[in-house]
């Protein structure tokens, strides 16, 4: 009997990207606003959250990983922007925004929700909006504060990083936060 992990599959930052968003969370921390806040190592660009599978299902979806780099190349992202779902004014997830790259980011990961729907893996209802995870608001505490620096700070200065694979992360869960483990990962065509 296969065992179930909680995983998902994203695309890496490098350490350079990670530290200028750790900056960008710090100004955000002054406002004093309840967040649970990513560890800059742990943030990166989500194509999609698996959740909770089966270890027998990972190895089909390897597959699909490899099959599906061989048609996408490696591709330059820029961050430029700084924002909160459902919006500024009443923020619940904090997140930096891709403008170059995003329409490669969407078109693999519309190809992926296609390929994982076929081991029976459930589609998004949502459409895809690539975007970094930076903390998750969790009070109504200094609210106004928050929106007042998400908008002085929604223009980050171009942060650039080369997408070049992709990986299969297992995710555990802890009191500290979650650990992720690399289960695969797959190198983009280059040009």
């Amino acid at each position: 009997m296969s065992e179930k992990i909680r995983a998902f599959i994203a695309i890496e930052l490098n350490n350079e990207v990670q530290n200028s968003l750790a900056k960008i969370q710090n100004e955000i921390k002054t406002s004093g606003a309840v967040v649970k806040w990513v560890e800059p190592k742990n943030i990166h660009l989500t194509l999609k959250f698996l959740g909770d599978i089966d270890t027998d299902l990972a190895a089909k979806i390897k597959i699909i990983l490899e099959d599906l780099v061989k048609k996408h190349r490696r591709f330059p992202a820029v961050i430029n922007e700084l924002g909160a779902f459902p919006n500024t004014r009443s923020p619940r997830v904090i997140w930096a925004g891709i403008e170059a790259g995003k329409e490669n980011a969407i078109s693999f990961a519309n190809e992926l929700e296609d390929n994982l729907s076929k081991l029976g893996i459930p589609k998004e209802e949502r459409a895809f909006a690539p975007h970094l995870t930076l903390g998750r608001v969790k009070s109504p505490i200094n609210r106004f504060k928050l929106s007042e620096l998400l908008n002085k700070n929604k223009n980050i200065s171009d942060l650039n990083f080369i997408a070049d694979r992709i990986t299969f992360f297992k995710s555990t869960l802890t009191p500290q936060g979650p650990i992720y483990e690399a289960i695969a990962e797959v190198n983009l065509k280059e040009s």
